[in-house]
């Protein structure tokens, strides 16, 4: 565990809290997450006085289940067919909560999933290449009960989608792509692209030891913050959702863990894994994939994500969204939520 990382105070259960389900207890190493908190206003959103919690409570349940050697944890809302969401850096579940609650209103079973070493999930010494991270989603998707599931990601989740669906494409009924450029594109990009790689400042600046976490976790979080709203076009995240992330990187050894995938990104390069890994992606995706993209996105620039189609063999559709920044899923909910429901919906069979 980095010791440069300060725990977050656990919550005092209170009267009016609802119960949450049982979870299981954490696999040994792996840092404990607090009890839910009520949760007054919008769903999910802390109010006055509130103690943050990972495990929000809203119209959601929360709880823990077991896939590829690790525990993770849901927020699971609605019956219907699967649709996963996975959400990228520096959030955790609670990103998708508008399409959590537009997907159960329309007939889905909506499930958001905290990657590895992030939110309320074990936090491994290893495993954080993007092939073992994408069977830990295909992995939940076969824990959930489930053989095939809509596969929504953002960012390193949009990353991980992408592998998912050519590694198991039986299990991915459709795929959403969300501000993610295919692997091969990105690469591409890092590699001949000095627009890309200045967007990528951060990830370079992961690539030391030590000094990222310790920045990360300085001053409550600041560095989390910031980045946030240099990311976010004129739609600003809300206050309660900056907050909420800065609160969850505090959480011990989040900070090291989930940049991991950035420092395997950028070192695999010219390694054989690396090359192995690119080469592996050449296989066409077979499932039907919706690509959305925020036109004034400052981290992953548009013509990297553009072209994604060139390695889909099933219909593709691309959706360039005007004044939306990195995050359009909580830059402009309603859209976004519109778009997935509506592709989902002419793939459900």
């Amino acid at each position: 565990m980095p010791l440069d990382q300060k725990p977050v105070p656990q919550p005092q259960p209170r009267p009016q809290d609802q119960p949450q389900p049982q979870a299981q207890p954490p696999a040994q190493g792996a840092p404990s997450t607090p009890g839910a908190p009520g949760a007054p206003g919008a769903p999910g959103a802390p109010g006055a006085g509130d103690e943050w919690s990972i495990r929000q409570a809203g119209p959601w349940t929360h709880r823990d289940l077991a896939a590829n050697g690790a525990r993770f944890h849901i927020a699971e809302l609605g019956s219907g067919p699967l649709v996963l969401l996975v959400h990228g850096w520096p959030e955790y579940w609670w990103a998708w909560r508008h399409q959590m609650t537009a997907l159960a209103e329309a007939g889905y079973r909506a499930v958001a999933l905290d990657l590895r070493g992030i939110g309320g999930s074990d936090r491994t010494p290893r495993g954080y290449d993007p092939g073992n991270l994408a069977l830990d989603i295909t992995g939940v998707i076969r824990s959930l009960g489930e053989r095939r599931a809509h596969l929504v990601g953002h960012a390193t989740g949009g990353t991980l989608a992408w592998v998912a669906a050519v590694m198991r494409p039986s299990v991915i009924q459709s795929l959403t792509a969300v501000s993610a450029a295919h692997p091969r594109d990105l690469r591409r990009a890092l590699l001949t692209d000095r627009r890309q790689l200045a967007a990528f400042e951060h990830v370079l600046s992961f690539q030391r030891p030590w000094i990222p976490e310790r920045r990360l976790v300085a001053d409550d979080a600041a560095q989390v913050g910031r980045y946030l709203d240099a990311w976010t076009g004129p739609n600003r995240l809300e206050p309660a959702a900056v907050d909420a992330y800065r609160q969850a990187m505090q959480i011990p050894s989040t900070a090291h863990c989930s940049i991991e995938p950035y420092r395997w990104l950028m070192r695999s390069m010219a390694r054989p894994d690396g090359i192995q890994f690119a080469r592996r992606m050449k296989k066409p995706i077979t499932a039907p994939t919706l690509h959305i993209q925020g036109a004034a996105d400052p981290v992953l620039l548009s013509h990297t994500a553009l072209g994604g189609g060139e390695y889909v063999s099933a219909p593709y559709r691309w959706r360039l969204l005007p004044g939306v920044g990195h995050f359009p899923h909580e830059e402009a909910p309603e859209q976004f939520s519109a778009e997935l429901i509506d592709w989902i919906g002419q793939h459900k069979n």
